[in-house]
Formats: structure tokens, sequence, C-alpha cells
């Protein structure tokens, strides 16, 4: 019953009530689901069979389809029109990418930042190592701090 491709309705959850496809079989009671997020809100995730619905509407998509493919068999098979959910714009799913990629850019950028800072702090150790073998330590010596005269309080 639950085979890759079954759309069903999540009952359990913060996305309960909304629909979703089985993408793939995971174990025996988990399977991982796809809204796809742009049309029904529901992100790519695994879950228990246990809080889904299974409806008698079934897609024609591969294993671990992607959300792409997923969206063009909803077109194909007409999903929009018989689970009544809205239809995509070709604007919103242009922003949905361009967002997409500005992620993925985003996220290789601060990759590259973490590489390049060990390089960074290793120079700096084995600098401040040269410093510490050429340069002896110098004493601090403290201050010493002028006695005064202890003031007494009168009694009145």
């Amino acid at each position: 019953m639950f085979d890759v491709g079954r759309i069903c309705i999540k009952i359990a959850g913060r996305e309960a009530g909304k629909h979703c496809v089985i993408v793939k079989k995971l174990e025996e009671n988990f399977v991982l689901v796809t809204g796809p997020k742009i049309v029904t809100k529901v992100r790519r995730r695994r879950c228990n069979i246990d809080h889904l619905e299974p409806l008698q509407i079934k897609i024609n998509i591969k294993e671990n389809a992607s959300d792409e493919e997923v969206l063009k068999a909803y077109e194909k098979e007409n999903i929009f029109e018989k689970i009544g959910i809205e239809r995509i714009s070709p604007e919103k799913l242009k922003l949905a990418e361009e967002k997409k990629k500005q992620k993925e850019s985003e996220r290789l950028k601060k990759e590259q930042v973490k590489v390049e800072k060990p390089k960074e702090k290793k120079k700096l150790e084995s600098e401040s190592k040269k410093e510490r073998v050429e340069k002896p330590k110098e004493v601090k010596k403290k201050a010493k701090k002028p006695k005064t005269a202890k003031k007494t309080k009168s009694k009145k």
C-alpha cells in the first residue's frame, strides 16, 4: 500500500492535513516523503507510515525522484485537479529555483571560509613558536604602591 509514488495525507505532526508523495521505502515502518515543499509545504523527510493516510491516487515516479520530477508527474497526471491543490505558477517556480541556487552558493562560500581558517591558524601558531624561541621572556615587575599614612577616624 505504501509504494513509491503513492499520494498520502499526513495525519500527525506540524504538517498534518497536507498532501505528500512517497519517494522511497526506508525501513519496515518508515518512508521518505515530499510535498514538494513549494506546492504543499511538506518538505522532504522521513516519516512513519502510522502518520500517513494513503489515498487511491498513485503517480508514476522512480525511487528517490527529485522534487522537480515529482512536479512534472503532478502536471502529467493532473494531480492538482484530482486532490484539489493549487497549481504552482511559473514565476513562483523560478523564484524558488533562484533561492535554491543562492542558498547553495552561500553554503559553498561558508565551506571555503572554514577550509581557509585552519591553515591561517597553523601559520600563526608556527610564527608564534619562532618568536618564543628567538625572544626570551621578559620578566615583568610589579610597581610597588607607596604606603600612605592611615587615616584615623575621630569620635565625636
